[in-house]
């Protein structure tokens, strides 16, 4: 019951949908028939469209986030205790930040050309930041009391680092991580439009070129129940990853 009232809001949304085209509140063209979408949708798995653009869509976007959060944990954590590193590299993230990481796709491109390596590449670059900034805070906002209890019982600096720095940086991190999660997403299937010859953002793209809403809509929708599940698997993953706090 309590699931049911949490997404009505879709299912109003879903039959507002529905029946503002039917009724020609708006223009099918603009705004195609839910059931027309769904239909379509189906067609797309039948045929094996929406599976293979589907599995290659994922494995970009998974290749690319598994960099980011592996070197972004990495980086942010050394940003924070050596300060050396963060005088240095400190800059470079606040400068990279705020730009518009789509602006990337071109670069990419010229780089490694239309394949997969240039959609990995940007959603990397794209990615790392927010992993970076949130291993960072996280390793500056370790309890200093803790730190110095475990150099006074002789802990090493790598030790410390393990057993302390990264226990504390790691709630901000998670953060960090599903922040980059759906920005993965989005610059996924920007990558996709622009520079792709296979993917859920090119199918999107060659669907409204050729005039098929219908199974456009249905792509499209297909991105954001991906990344809705993908979020709640990962808010699964972080309440399992926290518990020891409570």
């Amino acid at each position: 019951m309590k699931a049911l009232l949490r997404y009505a809001p879709l299912l109003l949304l879903a039959l507002a949908w529905e029946l503002s085209a039917r009724l020609g509140l708006v223009s099918t063209l603009a705004l195609p028939p839910l059931s027309a979408v769904i239909a379509s949708w189906i067609d797309l798995v039948k045929d094996g469209e929406l599976v293979t653009n589907g599995l290659a869509s994922l494995w970009r976007a998974g290749a690319g986030l598994a960099l980011a959060i592996v070197i972004g944990a990495i980086l942010g954590i050394v940003m924070a205790w050596w300060r050396p590193v963060n005088i240095v590299l400190s800059p470079l993230v606040e400068a990279f930040y705020p730009m518009p990481k789509s602006a990337l796709i071109p670069v990419t491109v010229l780089w490694l050309g239309f394949g997969n390596g240039s959609k990995i590449l940007l959603i990397f670059l794209g990615c790392m930041l927010p992993v970076t900034i949130g291993a960072f805070n996280g390793a500056r906002s370790s309890e200093q009391m803790l730190v110095w209890s475990a150099r006074s019982m002789g802990a090493n600096r790598l030790r410390m680092l393990w057993d302390v720095v990264v226990p504390s940086a790691l709630p901000e991190m998670l953060n960090g991580i599903r922040t980059a999660l759906a920005l993965s997403f989005i610059l996924l299937v920007s990558a996709e439009l622009i520079a792709a010859r296979e993917g859920l953002g090119y199918l999107i793209g060659f669907l409204g070129a050729s005039g098929t809403y219908d199974a456009m809509f249905a792509v499209v929708l297909t991105v954001a129940l991906l990344g809705f599940i993908a979020d709640r698997i990962y808010l699964l993953v972080m309440q399992r990853a926290l518990r020891w706090q409570r």
